[in-house]
């Protein structure tokens, strides 16, 4: 049975796969020998041997005495930076050595000449974000682009001048908005409208987005969500938001940091009116990367930078010098400089790799290797009315697979800090989000289904160290 190839929608939830499988091997579902199983039909397990995996005895915390040298590390962090495409410093160089051959003509000569730098990989780009090649430019960083989206987008009146965001938004999100506020003079109490779950719970109801949308919507000017969730792992309806945003005469725009790369995106058939996102996380570009930016083609001639720069004129006579501005239509006429050839060779690495597996196939590996660590973390610290000592952890990332990506994020009935600590000494790289949260994040293109095995068998040893560093520390 080859179970990755399985569709999910017909046989049924990760569970009853893993359940599945195990019954066939004769064996209980967290053997390891079904997390063995899983890898070896895994059609996407060359792409593994794309990435440099750290060894334990490399990552700055790993206590040498509670690792083996030479092994790699467990890497649940690709939330946070994504693994370095071994093909990055072999495109590195071939810039560098072209700069120092051949100088300025670098600019018009080679596969990546300069001039066209950001255009040379735009096209593998709009792939994974479902869009057409003209609705995305590869540019600046995330925080930049929605500020320049932004001022062209919000347009506040006397009655429509709020801005719909998430509680808990990510910090780039919420100071963008704060100071797009008080750019255009209006008060936060105002005209800030932030979504909080409902009581008693992590996460937010669709129903409540659409809800408020309704309710509030002729004053709001625009509505600005995550694609998933930083924090809680929840991956938002966005076509059903764009939709009933739009319904009511609002921009709709998304910051997909974490979800692109991590889910299936179709921006333009779902009618998005903009979005941005950074790419050194599930894009793997390295800390820093260039980040990028889209605006639907139906926007393409109403819509126009507030601020222009060179790049924006159009190719054929930007370099004519004559400062009379012929604007490329669309997102590219937001492009102000020239982006870093190095940032572009550092991406296009990352998006070859996309390139040989298709969204579609990554998404499917990634839902069955979630649910695996989902299914693995309930059997062992679920609720368990006969043991009230049993440390607990707490997944409050969405359960259902259509409402979130690859990340979980756990709560624990222990000091986070400590189970943390342990972790980390024992070569697992993910991390921890104050006060209480643990974010981990299996990546189909690299990590393994025994990644994630290995992960709770380390995990069970942490939570036993930290627990006797509390048991043992005297009361305050």
């Amino acid at each position: 049975m080859s179970s990755l190839k399985m569709d999910l929608s017909s046989h049924g939830s990760p569970a009853s796969i893993i359940e599945t499988i195990a019954l066939q091997l004769a064996c209980s579902p967290v053997d390891k020998k079904v997390a063995l199983h899983l890898d070896e039909e895994d059609e996407l397990k060359h792409l593994r041997e794309c990435f440099h995996i750290p060894k334990l005895t490399d990552l700055p915390p790993t206590n040498p005495a509670l690792v083996k040298e030479n092994e790699n590390c467990i890497y649940l962090a690709g939330h946070s930076l994504g693994l370095q495409p071994k093909k990055i410093k072999t495109y590195l160089d071939e810039e560098l050595d072209k700069w120092a051959k051949i100088g300025v003509h670098g600019h018009f000569n080679g596969k990546r000449p300069w001039a066209l730098g950001d255009e040379c990989i735009v096209e593998l780009m709009a792939e994974i974000v479902g869009a057409r090649k003209e609705e995305v430019a590869l540019m600046n960083g995330l925080t930049v682009n929605l500020h320049l989206l932004m001022l062209t987008f919000f347009k506040p009146t006397s009655y429509r001048h709020k801005i719909l965001l998430e509680a808990k938004a990510f910090p780039s999100d919420y100071y963008a908005v704060e100071s797009q506020l008080q750019f255009h003079g209006l008060d936060m109490e105002k005209s800030m409208l932030i979504l909080q779950p409902q009581k008693g719970e992590e996460t937010l109801r669709t129903e409540d987005i659409l809800d408020i949308i309704e309710k509030e919507g002729d004053s709001i000017a625009v509505i600005l969500f995550s694609g998933v969730q930083y924090y809680t792992g929840q991956l938002f309806d966005i076509p059903r938001i764009t939709k009933a945003g739009q319904n009511k005469g609002c921009f709709v725009g998304f910051d997909l940091a974490h979800a692109v790369g991590n889910v299936e995106l179709h921006l333009h058939e779902w009618g998005v009116d903009f979005a941005c996102w950074c790419s050194y996380k599930y894009l793997n570009s390295g800390a820093g990367g260039l980040a990028g930016a889209y605006i639907h083609e139906k926007h393409s001639k109403s819509m126009k930078p507030a601020l222009t720069g060179w790049w924006g004129h159009d190719y054929k006579t930007r370099f004519l010098m004559e400062n009379k501005l012929q604007l490329t239509p669309g997102i590219n006429g937001f492009r102000l400089s020239n982006p870093s050839i190095l940032l572009v060779c550092a991406l296009h690495a990352s998006l070859e790799i996309f390139a040989q597996a298709t969204m579609k196939c990554l998404r499917r590996k990634s839902i069955l290797l979630t649910g695996y660590l989902e299914y693995l973390i309930r059997h062992y610290y679920d609720k368990d009315k006969n043991d009230a000592e049993k440390p607990l952890v707490k997944i409050i990332t969405p359960s259902h697979t259509e409402k979130r990506g690859n990340q979980l994020t756990l709560l624990f009935s222990i000091p986070i800090s400590r189970v943390f600590k342990e972790l980390e000494k024992r070569g697992v790289a993910c991390d921890m989000r104050e006060p209480d949260a643990l974010r981990v994040a299996p990546v189909p293109l690299y990590n393994t289904f025994c990644d994630v095995h290995t992960f709770i068998e380390i995990l069970r040893s942490a939570i036993s160290a930290a627990k006797q560093t509390a048991d043992s520390m005297p009361p305050s």
